[in-house]
């Protein structure tokens, strides 16, 4: 079998794997306790979320990928917010020798799909701790908001 050392064609292996979790911010309010403890609800809340992902540049081979998450339960008897969680988790992540081409994807797909369960258990946790059932937020599909984003860029063009 003939190796490829030193050969021009051979490309260094590609690398990809989170280092590092932690979050940056963090904020649980609870703005009608205990009232909203005691009042039995008739109905199912009503959840308000959005989701936001940042990335950045910090060095040649790392990148911090961010979710920033916001979400707010409402309570369908009276429209007053249950609670109001905020938080921005995020992760360092090595990406040597990927290809220009496929950067984008990993930022946008791989590294928040590898981020997002841990974001999802503290954001549980953090309404249990806040009094609450936990809150579990639904997958998301990352691959289909990269698709459905660069479709939009597309047609823009």
């Amino acid at each position: 079998m003939a190796e490829n050392n030193g050969s021009p064609d051979a490309r260094p292996r590609p690398e990809f794997r989170m280092q590092k979790m932690y979050i940056k911010d963090l904020s649980f309010e609870n703005p009608f306790a205990p009232q909203v403890f005691i009042t039995p609800q008739k109905a199912e809340p009503k959840v308000e979320l959005n989701l936001n992902m940042n990335s950045r540049k910090i060095d040649e081979d790392h990148w911090e990928v961010s979710l920033q998450i916001t979400a707010k339960v409402i309570s369908r008897d009276d429209e007053k917010a249950m609670f109001v969680l905020e938080i921005e988790h995020a992760a360092v992540f090595l990406l040597k020798n990927i290809p220009e081409e496929h950067l984008e994807m990993v930022l946008k797909v791989d590294c928040p799909t590898l981020l997002f369960p841990f974001t999802r258990q503290i954001v549980s946790q953090v309404s249990i701790d806040g009094g609450f059932t936990p809150f579990l937020m639904e997958p998301i599909n990352f691959m289909g908001l990269f698709q459905s984003a660069k479709k939009k860029r597309e047609s823009e063009m």
